[in-house]
């Protein structure tokens, strides 16, 4: 039975930024540089109380937060207080997986700390990270990584949940279905038409039925009904592939999504900030009615640089599927893949271009 802790930074980087401007103290902050096609990166508490969230477009949380402050990233200081972070996670257990910048799995089955218990450790943890980087943290403990990442998120923010091996039946039982990875809006109302609302509704379904509705997937919804999560926490696993798709309400044609392309680059785009490794190739996924998937990608000669870039590559990428001009599609994906360390982009950048 292993011992696994997922750790969430509470409001990362706009914490980061109150921590370090005492104005910015108590009042809505919204991380994210100022434009038509820029994201939100990260939203203080204060601006989540108006509806901000991260990977918003920057224009919507001004209207739903008009007082809010607005700063551009820094993501040099991020870093380096993830790094502080990341120190402190190996005082107790070598086997940490870092999720992004904010969050990361910890199995401390065999702690280096000594300290009798997951929980302690947890606590310990959380201690540590206020007092050396005065900011918060909220941590899950449980036995496996799906059920620590759902606990972490229970007592948010600085706050700590334990679900033990005994308990996770009856707290997996009562919680709505989109606390599952996966399940999205979509999935949600399908589940819904099955008379599926809660866990303990979904553990009515036998295996095969949910795979023959939902293939591969069903079988994962089977298993996380269950508890089980027998994924290991693996340290030091460079980010490969970002992405972010959508399944569309109705089976739509390819020039029917360019808003829903540039709306999962922008997320994607987000999601790129919280690593430190370069995506070289664009990706863009798309699924038709018949269940079918294909994927078309571009790796340029030089990393995109900026979201719009990458927009730009994703929508040219659609001239690249050669179905018929009827065919309809239910699911679009965009994703940055090739990730490569910043360093190595740096050096082959200079070889390239010095002819």
């Amino acid at each position: 039975m292993r011992k696994i802790i997922h750790v969430d930074m509470d409001a990362f980087y706009a914490s980061v930024e109150q921590r370090d401007d005492p104005t910015l103290r108590g009042r809505p902050v919204v991380v994210a540089w100022r434009g038509a096609r820029s994201v939100v990166c990260a939203a203080s508490y204060e601006a989540r109380k108006f509806g901000v969230r991260s990977a918003m477009p920057a224009v919507r949380a001004e209207r739903l937060c008009p007082d809010a402050v607005f700063v551009p990233p820094d993501f040099v200081r991020y870093k380096a207080v993830s790094r502080q972070v990341r120190e402190i996670f190996l005082r107790h257990t070598d086997l940490v997986e870092p999720l992004s910048l904010d969050e990361a799995y910890l199995d401390v089955t065999e702690p280096k700390s000594g300290l009798p218990s997951a929980t302690a450790i947890a606590e310990t943890i959380r201690a540590q990270i206020r007092d050396e980087t005065r900011l918060t943290a909220s941590a899950g403990v449980a036995p496996n990584k799906f059920i620590a990442k759902i606990a972490s998120d229970w007592n948010k923010p600085d706050g700590l949940f334990v679900v033990k091996p005994a308990q996770v039946d009856a707290f997996l039982a009562p919680l709505p279905v989109g606390k599952i990875p996966g399940v999205g809006k979509v999935m949600q109302g399908k589940l819904e038409q099955l008379g599926v609302a809660t866990v303990a509704d979904l553990r009515g379904f036998a295996l095969e039925e949910l795979q023959s509705r939902f293939g591969s997937f069903g079988a994962s919804l089977y298993r996380r009904a269950r508890g089980i999560d027998e994924r290991p926490v693996q340290p030091d696993q460079p980010v490969q592939q970002i992405s972010a798709e959508d399944t569309f309400e109705r089976d739509l044609l390819l020039g029917e999504f360019d808003d829903a392309i540039r709306s999962l680059a922008e997320k994607t785009w987000s999601s790129t900030k919280k690593t430190e490794r370069v995506g070289r190739t664009v990706v863009l996924k798309l699924k038709t009615a018949q269940f079918r998937i294909i994927t078309r990608s571009h790796t340029p000669d030089t990393p995109p640089a900026s979201l719009q870039e990458f927009v730009e590559i994703a929508l040219a990428l659609r001239g690249r599927v050669d179905l018929p001009e009827h065919t309809r599609y239910r699911l679009v994906g965009v994703g940055l893949g090739n990730f490569s360390e910043r360093d190595e982009v740096v050096e082959q950048g200079g070889l390239f271009n010095s002819g």
